[in-house]
């Protein structure tokens, strides 16, 4: 997985997973640009400058200090990128941010600042970054890699988290669509489901006992592994994987089908043939947290 002479943007890059990210990248030999506004999980300001600070502890990485989701913020990381180390080859979109709430309960703003933070986030910075990346693999530079993070809360939701599932399975969706659109000049687009010890693990509160037992063994999985395995999907290891969906929980990797039919049947031109529907019931999807569906201990 070497990424020398590599060069990589993340988002939300200062802390958590993010942070785990852009070290990873570095350490591999990529140059890095670290995008943070340095909020808090909710969104809130606390430290603005947090990702001039991380930046400045690597010695091929730069930072921009602002929100991913503010067009002219994605434009200047992307430029900084090119200006500083001479190309962009990685993109990483991984900011996000979390206010839950019950949907009868929800609130507009927070709905609001939700995407915008983890989907609009994302597709501002490919917006400002395909363009470059597209133009380099024209001009023979070996074409780069996007890893969009998701979570499990967006294939199997989660109480209270409509904003935050909706995003997510958002960004799935947008990464197949990237995929598609950048698949002629080479550029691989994946999506990583992480599971880690990061700030949004801390705030969950647990609705039943397999979720609780979910949180205390989640709170045990170092970052690590999920960069690890964004390194390999930048690398040129994986040079032919592409609209795939991972997760990483420890040791264990996980590959996850997406969404296809599972079984069919025919209905009458006229009416409504309940006895039809039937036949459909024994593929009916359980309807369980991703926090039950990864209650089990995980391997270090």
């Amino acid at each position: 997985m070497n990424l020398e002479d590599r060069v990589a943007v993340v988002s939300g890059g200062a802390r958590g997973i993010g942070l785990a990210i852009a070290e990873d990248l570095h350490g591999h030999g990529a140059s890095v640009v670290i995008v943070d506004s340095g909020v808090s999980i909710s969104g809130e300001p606390l430290q603005e400058k947090l990702a001039e600070e991380v930046a400045a502890r690597m010695n091929r990485a730069a930072a921009v200090c602002g929100d991913i989701a503010d067009e002219a913020v994605a434009r200047e990381a992307v430029e900084l990128a090119r200006r500083r180390f001479g190309a962009l080859d990685i993109v990483v979109n991984n900011a996000a941010i979390i206010r839950d709430a019950f949907i009868f309960k929800s609130d507009s703003a927070a709905w609001d600042a939700v995407i915008r933070t983890n989907l609009t986030g994302a597709q501002r910075l490919l917006a400002a970054a395909t363009p470059l990346m597209r133009e380099q693999a024209k001009a023979g530079r070996a074409p780069g890699a996007i890893v969009n993070i998701v979570s499990s809360a967006g294939l199997y939701g989660n109480f209270g988290q409509a904003a935050y599932a909706a995003a997510k399975a958002g960004l799935l969706g947008l990464t197949r669509v990237v995929a598609h659109d950048l698949a002629r000049s080479g550029i691989r687009c994946n999506a990583v489901a992480p599971f880690a010890a990061t700030r949004v693990t801390e705030s969950i509160k647990p609705a039943n006992e397999a979720q609780a037992a979910y949180k205390e063994k989640a709170l045990s999985v170092p970052a690590f592994y999920v960069a690890r395995l964004v390194s390999f999907l930048a690398s040129s290891a994986a040079a032919h994987v592409t609209g795939q969906l991972f997760a990483a929980r420890g040791r264990e990797l996980f590959i996850f089908s997406q969404s296809r039919p599972k079984e069919r049947v025919l209905q009458p031109r006229e009416g409504f043939d309940v006895g039809a529907l039937k036949q459909l019931e024994p593929h009916f999807t359980d309807l369980i947290t991703d926090l039950e569906a990864f209650s089990a201990d995980p391997i270090l």
